[in-house]
């Protein structure tokens, strides 16, 4: 059993997450922080990459206190589990998502991952062994549900989103695409990693709902099971 996958992300009109650098950018405007935010406070968990986290140190909270009121009122914590793939446990010990508002954090590694790394971890996160070298992230997905996350919210970055995307294991995307290029052959996309060869077969979706949202425009799909 897995939880119920929703990728989100924010991306410019060529495809771009963020610079070259790979430093974060304002792509979407409050319109959509808002959506996102309330995405979020839907989510018993949300995830996100080591690459993320060394890029922007998230701290993967609810902002809205209207939202964390509402939860709280339902009997569920402030924040929904904050979850980090990090095959090789690097993730820094004081990084805000470990720290910032109250909620079980959980951080999926390797077995590749040093036991050493695994023991600080384990001082403030759950850690779940998934895979050999790398996160497998159907197996996380399964440890997941036995901790009750029966919705994920997966916010990038693109390696972890094309690896959803590309094992099946996402069942909804919704992208805001922003009024903007940004350009450059090495900067962050929607979904990075090797790719898929023309034979495919490529990942099919359904396009459910497509609005305007601040300067851009919000696309929400379904993802297809088979190509």
């Amino acid at each position: 059993m897995r939880p119920h996958v929703f990728v989100n992300a924010a991306i410019s009109a060529d495809g771009k997450l963020s610079t070259y650098e790979r430093r974060q950018v304002k792509i979407s405007g409050p319109g959509d922080f808002r959506r996102v935010d309330r995405l979020r406070a839907g989510a018993d968990a949300v995830m996100v990459g080591i690459g993320t986290v060394l890029a922007d140190d998230p701290s993967l909270t609810v902002k809205d206190p209207a939202l964390v009121a509402a939860r709280e009122a339902e009997g569920r914590d402030p924040h929904p589990v904050r979850v980090v793939v990090d095959s090789r446990g690097t993730l820094s010990t004081g990084a805000a998502v470990l720290h910032r508002g109250p909620g079980l954090r959980v951080v999926g590694v390797s077995e590749a991952a040093p036991a050493e790394r695994r023991r600080a971890l384990g001082e403030h996160a759950t850690v779940i062994v998934a895979g050999r070298e790398r996160v497998d992230l159907r197996l996380l997905l399964e440890g997941l549900h036995d901790l009750g996350v029966r919705r994920l919210m997966v916010e990038g970055g693109g390696t972890l989103i094309a690896s959803f995307l590309t094992e099946r294991l996402a069942d909804e995307l919704m992208v805001f695409v922003g009024n903007m290029v940004i350009g450059g052959a090495t900067a962050p996309t929607l979904a990075d990693g090797p790719g898929l060869s023309s034979s495919g077969p490529f990942v099919g979706l359904d396009l459910e709902k497509v609005s305007p949202c601040d300067e851009g425009v919000l696309i929400h799909w379904r993802v297809k099971k088979e190509g």
